[in-house]
């Protein structure tokens, strides 16, 4: 080795990883690096920005070197996330031979955490469940919380009752969640992830989380959820009725709303959400339309042939998030199903 590549060497060894960030960043086009800015917090932002300012004649391999260290992490935390560290350390063998994934494997474990929630997004609904139904129903109602309404709606889908009912409630009555009990949960999802997860006191769960979730979920399983816990707490399930919004629930819009509604949505998505509605609710909005707006609408429902429902539901989906969307911005205002009357001063 020459004294050039041998000094090249010795300080790659010494560049510290602030520095090494700032030549990612450096090689990365500037929308990327931008974006990266983004889910740093300031005294980062600001560390590396200084280092970048600073940085100057640095040999292309030493960047070069700092762009396949970065690629080797990434892809050795995500063999990790699919199959843990044996898996990960298997398949690294495999690509870079054993000192090599060795030395991955110990950079994974030293520079990033790898938390449990991060495995149990992955998993389906049924492992999911299976993993957790030992568990007490308040810790997997903390679990749940951790991951997208999608997935725990498919997650209480899978539950039997009264268990599921009682994991919803106790999803809607969470609220901070002190360090000693994510010690508590740390022990699930180690099991699965052998990772630490944060020690701050965190937000989660409540009334708002768990309305979202009902709403991923069919109307009849929303429906029974909703009135097993009014027989628990009423002021609860009046508080999560009064945050949801089904399809149906537009009927119970004014008119000028409604009209504002349909001058956002799509034509297609609006005949197959009224597929399977009843005809109030197909005259309420047929009322709100023009003539020929009208006409058209009809014309097309009376000519669709057989759809499947999952369709109708996610047309129905995208229509419901245009009106949430118009209610947040104050362009609407919606009294929601359960709610108490809109009140004016």
């Amino acid at each position: 080795m020459s004294n050039n590549a041998k000094q090249e060497a010795v300080s790659y060894t010494e560049i510290p990883g602030v520095q090494k960030a700032a030549l990612l960043l450096i090689a990365l086009n500037i929308e990327t690096a931008s974006t990266v800015f983004k889910y740093l917090d300031p005294e980062q932002v600001e560390k590396i920005s200084a280092e970048i300012s600073r940085v100057k004649n640095i040999p292309s391999t030493t960047v070069d070197k700092v762009m396949q260290d970065f690629y080797d992490m990434v892809t050795a935390r995500e063999y990790v996330l699919e199959g843990g560290l044996e898996y990960a350390q298997a398949v690294l063998e495999k690509s870079f031979g054993p000192q090599k994934a060795v030395e991955i494997i110990d950079r994974v474990r030293t520079l990033t955490t790898l938390k449990g929630f991060d495995v149990l997004k992955k998993a389906e609904s049924t492992q999911l469940v299976n993993f957790l139904s030992k568990e007490h129903p308040q810790t997997i109602a903390l679990i749940l919380c951790h991951l997208s309404p999608d997935q725990t709606a498919e997650a209480l889908k899978e539950l039997p009752e009264p268990f599921r009912s009682d994991v919803a409630y106790r999803i809607a009555t969470l609220g901070k969640v002190s360090p000693q009990t994510l010690k508590q949960i740390e022990r699930v999802v180690d099991e699965m992830a052998g990772s630490t997860m944060s020690q701050s006191v965190s937000k989660v769960g409540g009334t708002k989380t768990l309305a979202t979730i009902l709403n991923r979920l069919n109307v009849s399983m929303s429906k029974d959820i909703l009135d097993k816990m009014d027989g628990r707490d009423s002021d609860v399930a009046l508080e999560i009725k009064r945050l949801m919004f089904l399809f149906e629930d537009i009927i119970n819009i004014q008119d000028k709303d409604i009209q504002k509604i349909l001058k956002e949505v799509d034509r297609k998505d609006l005949a197959l959400s009224l597929k399977v509605t009843d005809e109030k609710l197909k005259n309420k909005i047929f009322a709100n339309m023009s003539e020929r707006a009208a006409d058209l609408l009809k014309e097309e429902l009376q000519f669709m042939g057989m759809v499947k429902l999952k369709e109708v539901e996610i047309a129905q989906a995208k229509i419901i998030d245009v009106v949430k969307s118009l209610e947040e911005t104050g362009e609407i205002s919606l009294n929601l199903q359960g709610g108490k009357e809109e009140v004016y001063v």
